[in-house]
């Protein structure tokens, strides 16, 4: 059966990311944004949501470890798992705007992150409401800027998707709907039949949830962000799992620390936040050289290569 719940998992995720997708391209035209802030916003939130019920679940269940470990390793596999194989499937060109922006929240809150942990070994009610707010700023801000600014050099590609610039708002919300709930069961359908796999030869809850767990729930990003590169919406793909990333770690452990205060109960957790950090700072210089502001194939194998090294050092 967890063969079966795998295999129907990856199938509702790969619908959910469809999808998900059709309904951001067309609200992107709805709303004159650009396709970069959709996918950093409603598409982020949507494939954050199994990082969030399972981090609550698991928090509540008095598990913190597993909640910390599937944060930051679904941060991880993101970078290296989801954007280095998107990347290999599609070269990825990036909007300048990208570093001096977008990119820098994304580390300053992985920094911020790191810190809270490092600082008592728990994230507390107060630091989760200081990360939620801090969220909420980053919106509006990035709302406002899309708004001073025409989308004029993000790959709109307006031939290839022209039919969805006359979506209705109910067929996209409508999408949204199926998009998210395909994504909400496929995740705990993939997560359940992954972690009844990976107990049944002995390993730890930690090691499950950074790497089993993780990318079970890194999939629903997987989904959208391979599907958007084939269908080269590349903005939407780059900004799913930049956005995907600060949502993980404001929202979801935002609002589940807020709950229940998240203690740090293996010394490993620590250890990954290296990773993280690094993962996130290697895509500056990694995208500038030597092609500037491209990630292909090469790279792309890359990241791939030391998430495999990340995935073995974990098991071992």
């Amino acid at each position: 059966m967890s063969i079966v719940y795998v295999l129907i998992g990856l199938m509702l995720l790969v619908v959910g990311g469809e999808f998900l997708v059709r309904a951001s391209v067309g609200l992107s035209f709805k709303l004159n944004l650009s396709k970069m802030v959709i996918g950093l916003t409603v598409v982020s939130f949507a494939t954050s949501a199994p990082e969030l019920l399972v981090s609550l679940q698991a928090a509540l269940d008095g598990s913190p470890d597993i909640a910390l470990g599937n944060v930051i390793g679904s941060n991880i596999a993101n970078i290296a798992l989801v954007l280095g194989l998107t990347a290999i499937i599609s070269t990825l060109g990036i909007d300048s705007d990208f570093f001096k922006f977008n990119w820098p929240v994304m580390v300053l809150f992985s920094l911020g992150l790191y810190l809270a942990l490092v600082n008592d070994a728990m994230i507390s009610a107060l630091e989760g409401f200081v990360l939620f707010f801090a969220l909420i700023a980053y919106l509006v801000l990035l709302i406002r800027r899309a708004k001073n600014a025409r989308p004029t050099e993000e790959g709109q590609n307006d031939e290839i998707d022209a039919g969805l610039s006359k979506t209705s708002y109910f067929k996209i919300v409508v999408w949204l709907l199926i998009g998210g709930s395909a994504l909400y069961f496929g995740s705990e359908w993939l997560v359940m039949g992954a972690k009844d796999l990976a107990k049944s030869v002995g390993v730890s809850d930690y090691a499950i949830s950074v790497t089993v767990i993780a990318i079970g729930t890194s999939v629903p990003e997987l989904a959208a962000s391979i599907i958007a590169a084939m269908k080269k919406e590349k903005a939407i793909s780059l900004g799913n799992l930049i956005g995907s990333n600060i949502f993980n770690i404001a929202s979801v452990l935002g609002l589940t620390s807020m709950i229940t205060p998240i203690r740090v109960l293996d010394d490993s957790i620590l250890n990954n936040m290296f990773w993280l950090l690094g993962f996130a700072v290697v895509l500056l210089p990694l995208s500038y050289l030597p092609l500037k502001l491209e990630l292909n194939r090469w790279k792309g194998f890359i990241l791939f290569a030391a998430y495999c090294v990340f995935i073995g050092l974990a098991f071992s």
